[in-house]
């Protein structure tokens, strides 16, 4: 497929609300809760870890926008993958978002749900009663279109952004310099660590790709809109970081809800209510971008072939995908329900989904390496988002299992596909050979 034939037709999002799509996507739920994972893997050194993903987020999301600027296509990282590699990488990247979202999805619920039930109490069935909620309401919101989406999406980037400004604001008049000794306590190895388990914190970055094709102007407002993210995002996870290693102190590392002992360090007493509704904000705004991108793949994936033809429809720019919304909504409460009577907790669900993101952006930066013209922006900003990719695939190591599970049902099934395509394409030959041959007889 070349260029000149991924030209749709003009979609409905603005710069404005593919920069709250893209905040959502990669703010998230890590701002609510990695803050302590990472201090607890590698002490204030995770600050080290935080850093380097923003650094990494700006090749990253250059080479991701400059994608869908010049392919603007429902399949996103699949697409570039195929226009690249060939049918059968791009079936595979496709699985692996596809199939990276209902663990991602649950985790991030539970997340929120969390939050909710520190506030309110109820423990377990509180968590998992707000965690099925939030799916709920972000299926219904992308079930009505990607218009609605948008705009809800504007509405609470703009409040978690406040929200987030004000707990960071208030906590940092009690931050303490001897908090962040000893720097490294668990050793200089353990920021590597730390910066495998944030990479939940920065995926997204491809997800907005997806929707590429739904931008007024792509070209215009795609660069754009990932530009603003970038640095809403950077100044915001940082300052978080910070203010949690700086203010919380050892303590960082115990704490389940580290925004909502920031916000009670700045406004006294109890502020868990507060910290459950930033916490519910940041979930949605994640799930939404999430939902609203693996919908949009997963009709684009029907449509090419790599999932069943059923899902196509909702795949043209301005088309709900409500069939893949369906399937992606339907596995993401399975999993729920899956982790919730095991009580598996989310960790594996977020190490799963982490694998699946490190193997999508492998594929679609050595993508942008060969489809970006040479000596643009966007190539340059590949070649070196590829090095950085290079070494958290190095980091990964076991984490990788699940993608290679997902590529290798991802390649049975294109190839039972194939087989029965060929079998139906015989059966209707011979068939017409014998309407044919009865028809010429005498």
């Amino acid at each position: 497929m070349s260029h000149t034939n991924i030209r749709p037709a003009r979609g409905l999002l603005s710069a404005p609300q593919g920069a709250a799509l893209y905040i959502g996507a990669v703010l998230g739920t890590g701002v609510i809760t990695f803050p302590a994972l990472a201090a607890e893997a590698a002490g204030p050194a995770s600050l080290l870890a935080w850093l380097g993903l923003v650094i990494l987020s700006v090749p990253l999301a250059a080479t991701f926008a400059a994608l869908g600027a010049r392919y603007p296509d429902a399949g996103g990282v699949s697409t570039y993958a195929r226009l690249a590699f060939g049918e059968r990488t791009a079936a595979v990247v496709g699985w692996c978002f596809y199939c990276a979202v209902p663990p991602g999805a649950s985790a991030a619920a539970l997340f929120g749900g969390a939050y909710v039930s520190s506030a309110l109490g109820g423990g377990r069935t509180t968590t998992a009663v707000t965690a099925m909620a939030l799916m709920a309401v972000v299926t219904a919101f992308n079930a009505v279109g990607l218009q609605m989406t948008g705009r809800v999406q504007l509405a609470l980037a703009a409040l978690l952004v406040l929200l987030l400004l004000v707990a960071v604001g208030l906590s940092l008049p009690h931050a303490r310099m001897d908090n962040l000794q000893p720097f490294a306590p668990h050793g200089w190895t353990a920021i590597g660590s730390a910066s495998v388990l944030l990479v939940w914190s920065f995926a997204g970055w491809e997800a907005i790709t997806h929707l590429a094709a739904e931008f007024r102007r792509p070209t215009r407002d795609l660069p754009r809109a990932a530009g603003a993210a970038v640095v809403v995002v950077g100044v915001l996870y940082l300052a978080v970081a910070f203010a949690v290693v700086a203010v919380l102190g050892s303590a960082a590392a115990d704490t389940d809800a580290p925004l909502g002992d920031l916000m009670a360090k700045g406004l006294g007493g109890n502020a868990r209510l507060l910290a459950a509704a930033a916490a519910v904000l940041l979930t949605l705004g994640t799930m939404n971008a999430y939902y609203a991108g693996a919908a949009k793949l997963g009709a684009a994936l029907g449509r090419d072939g790599a999932l069943p033809s059923w899902l196509t429809r909702g795949s043209m720019v301005g088309e709900a995908p409500r069939r893949s919304l369906g399937v992606v909504s339907g596995l993401a409460f399975v999993v729920l329900l899956a982790v919730v009577t095991t009580d598996a907790g989310v960790e594996p669900l977020v190490l799963l989904a982490n694998g699946s993101f490190v193997a999508v952006y492998a594929i679609g930066v050595a993508a942008a390496v060969r489809l970006l013209p040479r000596r643009s922006k966007g190539r340059a900003a590949a070649l070196a988002a590829l090095v950085a990719v290079v070494a958290l695939l190095a980091m990964s190591g076991r984490y990788l299992v699940w993608p290679l599970v997902v590529t290798g049902a991802a390649l049975v099934y294109l190839r039972i596909s194939r087989r029965r395509g060929t079998a139906e394409s015989t059966r209707r030959a011979d068939t017409a050979a014998d309407v044919g041959e009865r028809t010429l007889s005498p």
